[in-house]
């Protein structure tokens, strides 16, 4: 803690509550540093990118634009084009961003900063090399749903929690691990490819190659693809005219309606997350987790996934595990992944003590 207190980086913030003897001294984040951590939030069809202050501050306006990853041979230039631009309209200076974290989907191997996935190029330099020797500046990538069960572990619903599973609710179903108070990623960091167990009763080939995937049957692309089967059946909804405007992804469409009640989106998600739960049965009888956390895009959906997901868990898994895992919705929304992107840059980059004081959200007091 004294060397941060050195640097600047932190500041004393008065004493904590007596609780019997000394009293703890506290510590915020001095939020007159000038740094900023640049993160970026990936999926298969749509970039985010925000630039934060070490409080956990929006420095400078999210921005989002179009960035497909499959069969896309310019996604790489597109990614570091965007970058550029971004932090060059926030007129940040470029020795004041003490890095860039990216969460992206995909098998990646954190340790050699390889995509096996996406961004993939002929040479034998990993993503996270190529794009520090493009952009100039410190770079950690990271898998999304890994990304996001980073952000609940510090900021979230699994914060104080030791054994949670985070689901990662989105195009399509992924997992991130919490073991023990820590992100686990497995023997090579690819753990967690939850929507690929063979649950589906149905014969439709996944994106993986494989039939009988879950994810074949609850994700938020097939809800999509179910409800529109059902409009072009005679359904009336309001997706109808939704799907028809291109200002946002149809799966977000989907969710917005969902939110104000129409009956098909209701349908069409609740299905999908009772396949989801039946999945999360599983994850229960294998790992027995104090918690669930439904988290990722899905998350905005509110409470209208708990039902359907409970529901799911009560059918499939024996009672006396049920009885001692909650399930609950992410509080973090959509800017968990965005939030676990920017927690890699301080988790590599500085003393511990530092990942702890940010991690404190928006109090930024712990006791030394």
């Amino acid at each position: 803690m004294s060397g941060l207190l050195k640097d600047g980086y932190a500041v004393e913030h008065g004493l904590a509550p007596s609780t019997g003897g000394r009293r703890a001294v506290t510590y915020r984040l001095n939020k007159k540093v000038k740094s900023y951590i640049v993160a970026v939030a990936m999926d298969q069809f749509i970039t985010r990118v925000v630039i934060y202050n070490l409080a956990n501050e929006a420095a400078y306006p999210e921005t989002a634009f179009p960035l497909p990853l499959q069969d896309n041979p310019e996604a790489f230039q597109q990614l570091c084009l965007a970058i550029e631009r971004y932090i060059t309209s926030a007129n940040i200076k470029r020795e004041n961003i003490v890095g860039i974290g990216i969460a992206m989907p995909g098998f990646i191997d954190v340790e050699k900063g390889v995509n096996a996935s996406f961004l993939i190029d002929d040479d034998q330099m990993g993503l996270r090399d190529r794009l520090i020797q493009r952009l100039g500046l410190p770079i950690y990538i990271e898998n999304d749903s890994s990304a996001i069960a980073i952000a609940e572990l510090h900021f979230g619903a699994a914060k104080g929690l030791r054994d949670v599973m985070v689901v990662n609710m989105g195009w399509g179903i992924g997992l991130g691990m919490i073991v023990n108070g820590s992100l686990f990623r497995g023997h090579n960091g690819y753990a967690g490819e939850f929507s690929h167990i063979p649950l589906s009763h149905s014969n439709k080939l996944c994106s993986c190659g494989k039939r009988g995937c879950m994810e074949v049957d609850a994700s938020l692309l097939v809800a999509v693809e179910n409800a529109k089967r059902a409009i072009a059946e005679g359904t009336t909804s309001s997706l109808q005219q939704l799907f028809a405007v291109p200002t946002k992804p149809e799966g977000d469409h989907l969710i917005d309606a969902a939110r104000k009640g129409d009956q098909l989106a209701i349908t069409a998600l609740s299905d999908a997350a009772f396949m989801m739960g039946k999945g999360i049965a599983t994850l229960i009888h294998i790992m027995n987790p104090e918690r669930i956390v439904l988290s990722g895009r899905g998350a905005a959906t509110g409470k209208l996934l708990l039902p359907p997901v409970q529901r799911a868990i009560n059918e499939f898994c024996i009672p006396k595990l049920v009885e001692h895992t909650s399930v609950v919705v992410s509080v973090l929304g959509y800017e968990a992944e965005l939030l676990g992107a920017a927690s890699l840059i301080i988790e590599n980059s500085k003393p511990h003590q530092l990942m702890k004081i940010y991690s404190q959200g928006k109090s930024h007091i712990v006791p030394s």
